[in-house]
């Protein structure tokens, strides 16, 4: 018997069997804004309101990125998207040693509660939407953002926007990660118990598969893997004494969009009816806003290359073409230079124009679900389905994510994937055009944003000066409390808050629990 196509596989369950009758009599799933929502959250979705436009931006200094901020909106960007450097997302400050040529070369650098102030100058917070992609250190950035709110005169029940603070998926694929596990889980938690009493609107927790897919994984695993591990943080939630619909509403997700147009298409219904489904069935929830899967999509940055660049804008227009009809809530596309460099701003105008033009030009916010009833995409549906039903049941017989983590199962199943989609590409199995296929001698220059070695210098002279003029009493004490409380049980955000308000810094904070939670050393699980 010979093999069966990449199609005919799509027209199988996960077990191999043909998938012979989706839906009774023919009928198409039910329809947009009705359970399982597996068609969208909304009945009119796009036709009442487009998804946010958020760009993710941030290089350099604080002050810099602000004036980034500042064109987008001018642009028409709808949302702010936050990009730390790496020594900000492991919790060190620019002046420690181990920051050391990688300030501002990722992200912004934000130090403490001034650097907050001039990244968020001049952006009305009661009024902008602000996504945060920072998880190790999510609790005390949140704490800054709050504060610099409160400072605005603007009420905390006003502010909209979304934390990422998702640290399972940094022990699976990601790597930031500062502190071990289980007091890890309990600075999230926090968040998530601080938020649903202080910021209604707010989402504490952005549970992130766009960084497992980043790390190799298939689409089935991102979509397994992400939505495991929200229930995983609905768990913890609930130990801490919270009520399902008193927080799941605030619950969002971050997917990521690839280059097989048509099975994420299919990702983002089926990841619509598993987080429905599971919600209602393992914990009763009954606020229709709680089995509402509502999601950030950001374009595959691993699926860019820097052999002919140009070739990027097609595979990210393609993309977000995918995530718009797979009814994403929030979108960023990625630019075309991103492949071995931040975005230059005429490449950031690019892949914004792209965004606008699928809203206003292409005519597909008409329909809430095109490709409803499409007996390929309800197969490719079900199968993810299916799919990542089989991983979940497999991880709870484990005992949870931290414990399949622990164990490595995750980060083998991607390690693995990775290897077999490295090995396709370079068998030329798996065509990626101009890399192993209709490639030239010399590609057309691109313009780089290059980080100035000032951008260093300029942040560690501000670190100093704000040491010098702070209230060290003040300091002092604050981080003391921070560190009792750690020590003990109590939810650590008001001392966070205090700390960040007496201009504490983000090094010292996470020194202080450090001391506390010890760190966490990952094991090889090769």
């Amino acid at each position: 018997m010979s093999r069966p196509t990449a199609a005919e596989k799509r027209f199988t369950t996960i077990s191999g069997e043909p998938v012979a009758a989706l839906y009774e009599d023919g009928a198409l799933p039910p329809a947009p804004g009705e359970f399982p929502y597996t068609r969208g959250i909304h009945p009119s979705m796009y036709r009442d309101r487009l998804w946010t436009v958020r760009q993710f931006s941030g290089f350099a200094t604080p002050e810099e990125t602000n004036l980034r901020y500042r064109y987008l909106l001018e642009q028409g960007q709808s949302g702010l998207s936050v990009a730390f450097d790496l020594p900000t997302l492991m919790g060190y400050d620019a002046d420690h040693p181990a920051a050391r040529g990688e300030v501002g070369h990722c992200g912004a650098s934000i130090c403490s509660l001034e650097d907050m102030q001039a990244l968020l100058r001049d952006i009305p917070l009661g009024d902008i939407s602000i996504s945060m992609t920072i998880n190790s250190p999510a609790a005390i950035l949140w704490a800054m953002y709050l504060v610099v709110a409160e400072e605005q005169g603007v009420d905390w029940t006003r502010l909209s926007g979304t934390l990422q603070n998702d640290i399972l998926k940094e022990y699976i694929a990601q790597k930031e990660f500062i502190f071990p596990p289980a007091p890890s889980m309990r600075l999230v938690t926090d968040t998530l118990e601080y938020a649903t009493r202080h910021t209604p609107r707010f989402n504490p927790i952005s549970i992130s598969g766009y960084h497992i897919r980043e790390a190799g994984s298939t689409a089935l695993q991102e979509l397994a893997f992400t939505i495991r591990d929200g229930l995983e943080y609905v768990d913890h939630g609930i130990a801490r004494g919270l009520k399902i619909d008193e927080f799941a509403p605030r619950l969002s997700f971050f997917f990521n969009a690839h280059s097989d147009f048509f099975e994420e298409i299919a990702k983002y219904r089926a990841a619509r009816k598993l987080w429905a489904t599971l919600l209602r069935e393992r914990y009763g929830a009954k606020d229709p806003r709680s089995l509402k899967l509502r999601f950030h999509t950001q374009t595959a940055g691993c699926s860019l290359t820097w052999q002919q660049p140009y070739n990027n804008i097609v595979r990210t227009t393609l993309q977000a073409l995918a995530g718009v009809l797979g009814g994403t809530q929030s979108l960023h596309t990625n630019s075309l230079d991103e492949a071995f460099a931040l975005p230059s701003e005429h490449a950031v105008t690019i892949a914004l124009r792209t965004q606008q033009v699928i809203a206003h030009e292409t005519g597909i916010t008409g329909e809430p679900d095109p490709f409803g009833g499409s007996y390929f995409v309800e197969s490719l549906t079900q199968r993810l389905y299916e799919g990542a039903l089989d991983y979940i049941r497999r991880i709870d017989a484990m005992g949870g994510m931290v414990a399949a983590i622990e164990s490595g199962f995750p980060q083998r199943e991607i390690a693995d994937a990775s290897y077999r989609y490295q090995r396709e590409v370079e068998a030329g199995e798996r065509v990626i055009v101009g890399v192993n296929r209709y490639t030239v001698e010399l590609d057309a220059p691109v313009p780089l944003l290059k980080i100035d070695a000032a951008a260093a210098e300029n942040q560690c002279r501000k670190l100093s000066e704000l040491r010098a003029r702070r209230d060290t009493v003040r300091v002092t004490t604050a981080l003391e409390a921070l560190r009792k409380t750690a020590a003990g049980n109590g939810n650590m955000m008001p001392c966070i808050l205090e700390a960040v308000r007496a201009y504490a810094t983000l090094g010292e904070i996470c020194q202080t629990l450090r001391t506390v939670f010890g760190t966490h050393q990952e094991t090889s699980v090769l």
